[in-house]
């Protein structure tokens, strides 16, 4: 395999598709790295050279992408900065809810986790 940017990338693939496997690479990105580096997207991964493979791995640092851990720790700092502020999407954060406005009363389960049922009070009201 292939290694690009610390990643093993898909020998099967192309490199347009093999590319995006790289953490902050989508599809766009890829077919502009692989033009910038002056190599065809249809060419499959397992078919690549070192030479290309190194020039991919330029053209990437040249164009100042973050990538893979870079990515993580500059979306997790930003995540850490609203937290400290406690604006509401910091809060919303903290509180582990949907920070983009979505619906939370029927939805928003992946978020918040499997549902928590509340039972027994009926008993106790109608005892008191």
């Amino acid at each position: 395999m292939p290694r690009v940017v610390g990643i093993d990338i898909p020998e099967n693939k192309k490199m347009g598709i093999s590319l995006t496997y790289i953490e902050g690479i989508g599809r766009s990105l890829a077919k502009k790295v692989l033009d910038s580096a002056k190599i065809p997207t249809d060419l499959r991964a397992k078919d690549l050279s070192d030479a290309q493979a190194a020039a991919i791995q330029e053209a990437i640092l040249k164009m100042g992408i973050p990538v893979e851990g870079e990515l993580r720790r500059i979306v997790t700092q930003n995540i850490r900065r609203l937290k400290d502020i406690a604006c509401y999407r910091g809060i919303r954060h903290l509180k582990n809810l949907p920070v983009r406005g979505q619906n939370t009363k029927t939805n928003a389960r992946t978020k918040r986790g499997k549902r928590k049922t509340i039972g027994g009070m009926k008993r106790v009201l109608e005892k008191t």
